[in-house]
């Protein structure tokens, strides 16, 4: 049996969290292993193995350690402004970690800390402003799907290599058979970029939900 004091020195699923989240990020997704993270924390490959279980469980901590980072927004603001915030924080998250979406890629979230920071809180104040169950389960949807899709289209931490990569695939095209991509660099490449494009989009499906669900509320 072992004793108090080597449970205690085990690392918690937290530490295997930050640790895998550090792989993921500075070295890429396709480099996060149980070995790899167990080197970091100094421990055994098998330890991290029984913390989370499989792959996916050490996916799953990563994701709802940094959902743990998001807001807990309460329905004291009007639903659009509490659901642009949530949104907004989610997206905030998910750009820094772009590895991880990519790792995510056909896994739902169901952590504890997204449900009750995200999911749960956006159902219950769609309910509560008048939206039927079925209605603010697919608005939910739409948004998810959108800031997902924000997210996972490019590398947001390194804008200059996206806009050179994108410069130089364009540049292979010819002109003749795609004008309006290779005659507006200028405006094409900063889109590629520019969190506005996904705020922008983000309030206006809020805004379209509303008028559509609320009655324009």
């Amino acid at each position: 049996m072992r004793s108090n004091r080597d449970r205690a020195d085990q690392p918690t699923l937290e530490a295997i969290a930050e640790a895998a989240l550090s792989v993921v990020d500075d070295e890429g997704p396709e480099a996060l292993s149980f070995r790899r993270v167990a080197q970091l924390l100094g421990v055994s490959h098998a330890t991290v193995f029984r913390r989370c279980g499989d792959f996916d469980g050490l996916v799953n901590a990563c994701a709802d350690r940094l959902a743990a980072r998001m807001p807990l927004v309460g329905q004291d603001l009007d639903w659009a402004t509490a659901t642009e915030t949530r949104f907004s924080a989610f997206y905030e998250v998910l750009i820094e970690h772009p590895g991880l979406v990519a790792l995510r890629s056909g896994r739902a979230w169901w952590g504890p800390h997204l449900l009750s920071r995200l999911v749960e809180p956006q159902l219950a104040h769609s309910v509560a402003a008048g939206m039927t169950p079925d209605a603010a389960i697919r608005v939910y949807r739409r948004l998810y799907l959108l800031t997902l899709g924000a997210v996972a289209f490019v590398d947001h931490r390194d804008v200059k290599k996206v806009r050179s990569a994108a410069r130089t695939a364009l540049a292979a095209l010819d002109p003749e058979d795609f004008p309006a991509l290779t005659g507006n660099l200028a405006v094409v490449l900063p889109a590629l970029t520019d969190h506005e494009v996904y705020h922008g989009a983000l309030r206006q499906l809020i805004d379209a939900s509303a008028s559509a669900c609320l009655g324009g509320r």
